[in-house]
Parts: C-alpha cells; structure tokens; sequence
C-alpha cells in the first residue's frame, strides 16, 4: 500500500496557499491573513519533518563475517545469490541474515559499512539461525575472508 500522507499534506498546503492569494487579492482583514499564514506554515514544517524522516538512514550495529565462492560455504552452486543473481568477484556485495530483511534490508538494498570503502549490494540472504549478521562476500580470496575474521560493524542504509 502507498503512504497517502504526504499526498494529504500537498493538497492542504496547495489549498491553503489559494486561500492566501484569495485573501491577498480581496484585501482580507489582518487577523483572518495571518491565521492563513499559521496554517501554511504548519503544513510546512509537517510535510518537512515527514520527508526528513522518510529519508532518513537507518543503522544498525551487526556481526560481520566474511565468505568467498567455494562448495563447503554454500548449498548449491556458490556463484549464485539466493535470491538467483550471479556472484561475481570484485563486485561489493552482502548477505544478510533473514532479521535484518524485516528491518528494510531487501535484496538490491544498498548498504555502508564504517571502516569500509563503497557501497555494498544486498544480493544473498543467510540460513534462519543468524541475527544480527551480515556476511561480506570477497569472491575466491579465502585467505582475505579468513583474515577479515568476525568483526563489529555499523551498516546504513536507506
């Protein structure tokens, strides 16, 4: 379903701005102009904050591991996403575990990691038994995935 609530917001303040240019041309009193000013600024400052926080990033705190395309890390073919898009080295792409997907982190979601550079892709999804948890994908370089350990990280998106 599609917010309608900043669609309402459009239409009020498009009203209460014809209203303004109504009272302005027909000489409305002083008091009847400003409450229409009130109103429209209102509107404003409520359209604002509802944009801000809808564009707002969200961040989490998560468990980041590491994993690379070979046969003992995955069911199946390991160059395929669970959600069937190609792994392919090089690309910065993430699997996350299946919480997260509730927390807005859905397959094409783009995604930072402080300490790291780029935006990573959200391409692969994890067994049900992890929370909290992203895993980096670092294509055949298992020493480098081995090195990358289990860290802390922070991750935002939106």
């Amino acid at each position: 379903m599609i917010n309608t609530y900043p669609h309402l917001i459009w239409i009020y303040l498009e009203r209460v701005y014809f209203l303004l240019i109504a009272c302005i041309h027909l000489q409305c009193d002083k008091g009847y102009f400003i409450r229409i000013i009130k109103r429209l600024l209102i509107a404003l400052t409520v359209f604002t904050l509802f944009l801000t926080q809808a564009n707002a990033k969200q961040t989490l705190r998560v468990t980041a591991s590491a994993y690379t395309s070979h046969k003992n890390q995955t069911q199946g073919d390991p160059t395929i996403g669970a959600w069937g898009h190609k792994l392919k080295p090089g690309v910065k792409t993430i699997a996350v575990s299946r919480d997260l997907l509730r927390r807005g982190l859905k397959n094409g979601t783009k995604v930072t990691i402080d300490g790291l550079k780029g935006t990573f892709i959200v391409r692969d999804k994890m067994h049900y038994r992890w929370h909290k948890k992203i895993d980096i994908y670092m294509g055949y370089d298992r020493q480098r995935a081995l090195n990358w350990g289990k860290r802390k990280v922070v991750i935002r998106w939106g």
